[in-house]
């Protein structure tokens, strides 16, 4: 057993800042998706620029595509790739939103721990 004292528990505005930061970071992430998306949709869809970000929004937003999809097959393997794509950066983003709650959590539960063990 260690005399050492955990580090201390980050400060609320620690938290809140670095969720800041990892806010910014999903914005990012989805203004990237949502580019890639529209793209995708005009270019293998066949999609006008306004049908296209519509879908890309739907499908990051979980909903599903809207409308017909045109371009044959390429259109189809581009939005089945895109909505797995979705899924993955919603997981993403909420793990990098919830990561600094459960770090405060963590650190508080770690803490309380030691000082039980004292």
């Amino acid at each position: 057993m260690s005399n050492r004292r955990p580090a201390e528990v980050p400060m609320h505005a620690h938290v809140l800042q670095t969720f800041k930061r990892n806010a910014g970071y999903g914005g990012l992430a989805i203004l990237a998706s949502m580019v890639i998306g529209t793209v995708g949709f005009h270019a293998f869809a066949k999609q006008e620029w306004i049908d296209a970000w519509l879908n890309a929004a739907m499908l990051l937003g979980g909903m599903g595509p809207i409308g017909e999809l045109q371009g044959g097959n390429g259109g189809k393997v581009f939005a089945s790739l895109f909505a797995l794509y979705a899924g993955l950066v919603f997981l993403v983003i909420a793990a990098l939103l919830l990561q600094p709650v459960f770090h405060h959590v963590l650190h508080r539960y770690h803490l309380e721990d030691d000082e039980r063990r004292d």
